[in-house]
């Protein structure tokens, strides 16, 4: 050999040293995957699916039992992969925990993520929190496998931000008992799609048994309707502060569906009486609510 070459031969034998040292390194090195939860998709979905209903009030959902589950359903298909964690993506009023959001974050592998919630009970925020964490991750290379429970079309940015880093998207939706309950756009961009069935949900989704009130239970007068309508507006506007009361004056004399229902509820618990079929008492109490509410405006 050419003594001028043997210093070149030498590097780049050298290099070569080195590339088999990375890749015998890299090959060591376990794939790493992460769940990530819309809830407002899994309460929806599944509580339409196991309870028919998609409202929250009306099931109870084991948080616990559920995640558990899903974590086993990802070790099963990720077989050579290690969890780094599951993400759960909620709204709550003022990003404040609830019990039930506080209880969740405590468990093991979990990080709870919060969005906020508007007057209508609906999530602000989560789609970008959730875009925000599957890029992150996916750039750091913190993960190989994002397994996506969601149904959003908001969520195809997120997707694409993630496989743009090179992280494979798997989405897992719920059984809709009719219909489809996932974007037809975000099912186009990910890497691969899993239905999570009835079965899947059963043990962990029960509905909730209805409060009976005493038939024989005396009727209530308008005014006392009324002011217990008050009475609650009162408390809402101190849980939820101006801006939630804001976005619900243009409404007026309507309230949307999610506020009516959780007036009514608390109203018959407070007053010990039902007032389903009782058009006159729900006006009372109607009216009392927004009295109160546009007094403080």
């Amino acid at each position: 050999m050419n003594d001028d070459l043997a210093p070149l031969s030498a590097r780049i034998d050298r290099t070569n040293e080195l590339l088999q040292r990375m890749l015998a390194e890299v090959a060591k090195t376990p794939s790493t995957h992460a769940i990530f939860v819309d809830a407002g998709y899994l309460y929806a979905a599944a509580g339409r699916l196991v309870a028919g209903t998609e409202d929250r009030r009306a099931f109870d959902l084991d948080a616990e039992g559920l995640i558990e589950a899903l974590i086993d359903r990802a070790r099963t298909i990720f077989a050579d992969s290690r969890l780094l964690r599951v993400y759960w993506y909620d709204g709550a009023r003022r990003r404040i925990h609830t019990a039930e959001q506080q209880s969740i974050a405590e468990l093991p592998d979990v990080k709870v993520r919060l969005g906020n919630l508007n007057a209508n009970n609906q999530q602000k925020g989560v789609d970008s929190l959730i875009r925000t964490d599957l890029e992150s991750l996916a750039r750091h290379r913190a993960i190989s496998d994002a397994a996506l429970l969601g149904g959003d079309e908001d969520l195809v940015s997120a997707v694409e931000a993630a496989q743009g880093y090179g992280a494979r998207v798997h989405l897992w939706g719920i059984e809709a008992p009719e219909g489809r309950n996932q974007a037809e756009p975000l099912l186009w961009e990910v890497d691969s799609q899993r239905t999570l069935d009835l079965d899947f949900f059963k043990p962990y989704v029960s509905r909730r048994t209805a409060v009976a009130y005493e038939a024989t239970a005396t009727r209530p007068t308008r005014e006392a309707v009324r002011f217990v309508g008050a009475q609650i507006a009162a408390k809402w506007l101190g849980e939820r502060g101006r801006e939630a009361l804001q976005e619900l004056l243009p409404g007026h004399p309507y309230l949307p569906g999610s506020v009516d229902q959780d007036l009514l509820v608390e109203a018959e618990g407070l007053l010990q009486y039902s007032l389903r079929g009782q058009s006159d008492l729900r006006r009372a109490l109607r009216d009392g609510f927004w009295e109160h509410l546009q007094g403080q405006y």
